[in-house]
């Protein structure tokens, strides 16, 4: 089963999407990976997807990635008397460290970490931004504010802090154990909430060794300002507008979308873009316009993949949403304007081999119009490196290693096959033409690119390039 499009499409499993039919429907509607939200499920659901989504993927012989997307810390303030109160602006309400019932005037915060960093001036935005306070002053045991908009808190809501960093990391005793659970199962990606600053990938980093990649949530201010040495650092990143857009301005998430997807393709990271995509197919059967140019927007700026949340979780339509997103995507990169766009933001290559080797393998297959550049990848760092140059013609990535194929399933435009290695360079470029004119990439007499290393099984030696043709039995020539 091939894809026509090159970008991918990550769908997040739920009590919509559970079942076993349901997966299969969704891959076969267009999901190319599945999120497990560690937020809304425990250890033995997570199980049991994970074994569904195997159990699809040996049925339909594709490989098929999983992202675990861990929780992160949950800041949130304690419960009042009354369940809930109102609040007017102007007036001072205080968080501080007293478990009593809160009132009109306080409410206890179970987070020392908040009382101890907050400073006078700093913004703290509870229930996603609808009441706004200011801090006015601090003494570690209390924050005094003034209410600056909104009018309603109750019980155990979240609180954001778009102007402090908080000295603590990204793992939670929750994540910790979620990672251990996910990680025994064989996810490919494991998704960290709530990053703030390059270090706070080193413990998960050091749990994971290399059992999993670690996709890095960029969703706080303080991350966006410290935003290349995170890519550096992480596998993927995505864009979680969500969050992001209750502790930034939201007409400043436009363009920090732009800011990350772009830094990630000079980098060669994989992007996601996430987060209400398609929000209103959570109860119909349609999308708004704007909602269409939204997902368009990020398939034109060259996104690896772009997510539905709630869409294929919980809402009423999964499949049609999959399915749609699907066909917003074909419909981009079959615009005219769609090459030209891509091109524009292509980065000039790194100076190594692999790099040098993937520019030429682009720039040979589009001067003479060849059906695909297929590509040797064992680790997959190949593979990343041909997606960076974002071909116009399609990239099939050959892998002896399945784990590398299912992680290739987040990577924009790699139509991934799990094959035994090649035993030397003839069954290599053998190989490629078999497996091209099998998966329908080539026909007879079409010619394709081959990448690999030589000596053959050498990791991140990339250093050969040979066109070949197709035979009339799919066999090289």
């Amino acid at each position: 089963m091939r894809r026509s499009r090159k970008v991918k499409i990550l769908a997040t499993l739920g009590p919509a999407s559970s079942s076993e039919e349901m997966i299969q429907k969704l891959f076969q509607a267009g999901a190319d990976a599945f999120r497990i939200n560690m937020s809304h499920t425990d250890h033995p659901l997570m199980r049991t997807l994970v074994e569904r989504i195997r159990s699809v993927e040996a049925k339909l012989g594709r490989p098929i990635g999983i992202l675990a997307d861990l929780q992160g810390p949950k800041l949130r303030v304690g419960k009042f008397a009354a369940g809930k109160v109102s609040l007017e602006a102007g007036q001072t309400f205080t968080l501080d460290d007293n478990p009593a019932l809160g009132d009109a005037s306080r409410v206890h915060l179970p987070h020392p970490e908040i009382l101890t960093s907050v400073e006078a001036g700093h913004r703290l935005l509870i229930d996603d931004g609808k009441l706004e306070l200011k801090a006015v002053r601090s003494d570690g045991r209390s924050i005094v504010c003034t209410v600056i908009a909104g009018n309603r808190i109750s019980d155990k809501k979240g609180v954001s802090l778009p102007d402090t960093d908080l000295p603590v990391g990204a793992l939670t005793e929750k994540d910790r154990a979620d990672l251990d659970a996910v990680l025994s199962t064989g996810v490919d990606w494991v998704a960290l909430s709530f990053i703030q600053r390059p270090e706070d990938l080193a413990e998960a980093r050091k749990i994971a060794r290399g059992r999993a990649l670690l996709l890095s949530k960029i969703e706080k201010p303080q991350a966006v300002a410290r935003l290349a040495e995170i890519i550096e650092l992480s596998d993927a990143v995505m864009v979680a507008r969500g969050d992001l857009g209750v502790e930034m301005p939201l007409e400043a998430v436009p363009g920090i979308q732009k800011q990350i997807t772009r830094a990630c393709r000079r980098a060669g990271k994989p992007v996601v873009v996430a987060t209400q995509m398609l929000e209103s197919m959570i109860s119909a059967p349609v999308p708004t316009r704007a909602e269409v140019s939204d997902v368009a927007t990020a398939v034109f700026e060259g996104a690896d993949a772009i997510m539905l949340s709630a869409e294929s979780a919980a809402g009423e339509y999964p499949v049609e949403a999959v399915a749609t997103m699907n066909r917003i995507a074909e419909k981009v990169e079959q615009d005219p304007t769609f090459p030209g766009i891509i091109n524009a933001q292509r980065s000039e290559p790194e100076a190594t081999g692999a790099d040098a080797i993937s520019l030429a393998a682009r720039q040979i297959a589009e001067t003479l119009k060849l059906a695909a550049i297929v590509t040797y990848t064992a680790s997959g760092t190949t593979g990343l490196r041909a997606a960076r140059e974002r071909p116009q013609v399609p990239i099939i990535a050959l892998s002896p290693v399945v784990e590398t194929a299912r992680r290739l399933s987040l990577v924009w435009g790699t139509h991934c096959v799990v094959t035994p290695d090649a035993v030397d360079l003839d069954d290599m470029v053998d190989r490629a033409c078999r497996i091209a004119y099998a998966e329908t990439f080539a026909g007879s007499g079409d010619r394709v690119i081959v990448t690999a290393g030589v000596p053959l099984r050498t990791p991140g030696a990339t250093n050969m390039l040979r066109i070949a043709y197709v035979g009339t039995d799919g066999h090289g020539v």
